[in-house]
């Protein structure tokens, strides 16, 4: 076996267990033998487990990080066609790369915080946030929010990733369906300026609605949520989403 060979093998087998385990539960010992080599190759390696972890954690990042972003970075396409490229892609990312994810999620050791998988969100949200901010704009929506509403995608594509990766019962393309149809419903119809209608000091200060449902059924569309007018690529409504 090659040296190259060698450092790839350990990184698998490094992999594994990390998924497995978690960092600080493995050992140099375990994955020497894991492995079937003398300690002394790891160390040789990598210098130890925390050089091993950290070369899996940057492969696994730019791996990621590389997937995610291209469908980020295509903005001629339709707003929704974003959000279902982006959940595909990473469910697509756990369903190919299910150690290395588990590897990413896994609670970490804080020697380098810029190299954390918060910090990797971190990045992708402000990606996320330059597109909401340019279809906000367009629809003359506040950008204040704008943030937050980043966040709350990327947020609940990756849980949602993660707790799907323990408990795959449905297809990837399933489960992205039912990612974009919360997603997509919710940007399509945000208000202007949303406030709480029955909790908060402001709704205490206003008359209570007779009934949920019926503020529901008089309301009518405003231009605020007008993205709930989808358009197909040749420019025609397409009303299928309401």
């Amino acid at each position: 076996m090659t040296s190259f060979q060698r450092r790839e093998q350990l990184i698998q087998v490094g992999r594994a267990l990390f998924a497995a385990k978690g960092f600080e539960a493995v050992s140099v010992e375990e994955i020497a033998a894991s492995a079937k080599v003398s300690k002394p190759i790891v160390y040789e390696h990598f210098g130890g487990k925390e050089g091993l972890y950290a070369v899996i954690v940057d492969r696994e990042m730019r791996a990621l990080t590389g997937t995610i972003t291209a469908t980020l970075s295509e903005p001629d396409v339709h707003p929704r066609q974003i959000v279902e490229k982006a959940a595909l892609a990473l469910l697509t990312y756990i369903e190919e790369n299910a150690d290395g994810f588990q590897v990413l999620v896994r609670d970490s050791p804080s020697t380098d915080p810029a190299g954390s998988f918060s910090s990797l969100l971190g990045d992708i949200s402000l990606q996320v946030e330059d597109l909401l901010t340019a279809e906000f704009k367009r629809q003359k929506l506040s950008t204040k929010g704008v943030p937050y509403y980043a966040q709350m995608l990327v947020g609940m594509i990756v849980f949602t990733g993660q707790y799907w990766a323990d408990r795959p019962k449905v297809s990837k393309e399933q489960l992205a369906a039912y990612i974009v149809d919360l997603a997509w419903h919710g940007l399509s119809r945000l208000d202007s300026k949303p406030e709480l209608r029955f909790e908060g000091k402001r709704a205490k200060n206003r008359p209570a609605p007779a009934a949920a449902h019926a503020d529901a059924a008089t309301s009518t569309e405003t231009p605020e949520s007008s993205m709930s007018q989808e358009t197909s690529p040749d420019g025609t409504r397409d009303d299928s989403s309401d």
